[in-house]
């Protein structure tokens, strides 16, 4: 539950700009996947998770180039993105399971604090950030007007293909995020 509330924060973002983001299950599966890949290949724990998170970056700013410079309709482009991404998950794993050799991979997933697990406590540390800066910040702001007239956002100058690559880049970013 706590990977699917993490990308909805994001997801609000998608949404309040006009647009959605159906690859991100599938980046988060592939965040995983390349993480655990990396961990087990490398040793480095930290190393994996960097790399599963900065997948889905990219994966998120390729997404936001395609829908905001060429123009590509969310739906085809993240659909489209969701295939391709999957697609190197099964690839990256042989189509076979894979699982973590370091332990330590699994500290963040299965601490607690508080009596409370840390994924809950990261996920609401999410909606507190990602609220505020939907409600309190000029991005949050732009993000809504673009959401509600890209013309006239436009013409009120603010730079709307560089807003959206921002706002996918940072839903691939939590997808990464999540899934790893």
């Amino acid at each position: 539950v706590t990977t699917v509330g993490i990308i909805a924060c994001t997801m609000l973002f998608c949404l309040a700009a006009g647009d959605f983001d159906l690859s991100v299950g599938s980046v988060a599966a592939m965040s995983g996947v390349l993480a655990a890949a990396v961990v087990n290949g490398s040793g480095w724990v930290s190393l994996g998770i960097a790399c599963g998170i900065l997948a889905g970056g990219l994966v998120g700013i390729a997404n936001g180039y395609v829908i905001a410079a060429l123009r590509i309709n969310a739906l085809i482009t993240t659909l489209a993105t969701m295939q391709i991404v999957r697609g190197l998950a099964f690839i990256a794993c042989d189509g076979r399971p894979i699982g973590v050799i370091d332990e330590d991979f699994f500290t963040l997933g299965i601490s607690s604090f508080l009596g409370v697990p840390t994924p809950v406590w990261i996920m609401i540390l999410c909606f507190v950030v990602f609220g505020i800066l939907l409600n309190r910040t000029i991005f949050g702001r732009n993000t809504l007007a673009v959401g509600g007239n890209r013309e006239a956002a436009y013409l009120a100058g603010i730079a709307v293909t560089r807003l959206k690559i921002v706002i996918f880049t940072l839903q691939g970013l939590v997808a990464g995020f999540a899934g790893v």
